[in-house]
């Protein structure tokens, strides 16, 4: 069985500008779950002509409001917290999109093996990967999407 990702890929995707303030996008990203009726974790960044540029996930996010010395700290149990939540969502106004998103992105073209797909995103831990096609976004795979595909190719 020949399956790739254009089998599993949902060629709708919602994408994010390196400029945006990261307020802006934490707004796309609640408007993209409401309106895909899914949660969604992460968007790619595009430049003005539509190039890849990058991703920004939920993780990105989190690690940014993070406090940075919490590992030196060693834990959130000897921290003053009042008012950490409050600060950390304050300087993430400033903060655009291009300042914190991942910017080494693995991406897959439309006829890669979806066994290559599987192994990619175990192997890298990653939930979704753009499918590009002659440098232009055409797609994306999500991890769920490829569970699914394959649990009923099992039933």
């Amino acid at each position: 069985m020949n399956v790739t990702a254009k089998d599993v890929m949902t060629p709708r995707f919602h994408t994010l500008t390196p400029e945006m303030p990261i307020s802006e996008a934490v707004r796309s990203f609640k408007a993209a779950t409401e309106s895909e009726g899914r949660k969604i974790f992460g968007m790619l960044v595009t430049d003005s002509i539509g190039r890849m540029v990058g991703m920004l996930s939920m993780y990105d996010i989190l690690l940014f409001i993070q406090p940075k010395h919490v590992h030196i700290w060693g834990g959130m149990d000897d921290v003053d917290i009042v008012g950490l939540v409050d600060d950390a969502c304050r300087r993430a106004g400033t903060i655009l999109v291009g300042d914190i998103m991942t910017t080494e992105v693995i991406s897959i073209t439309p006829d890669t093996h979806l066994m290559a797909v599987l192994d990619i995103m175990i192997k890298k831990h990653i939930r979704r990967i753009p499918v590009i096609h002659d440098n232009r976004i055409v797609g994306i795979v999500y991890i769920s999407d490829l569970f699914y595909h394959l649990v009923d190719k099992m039933m």
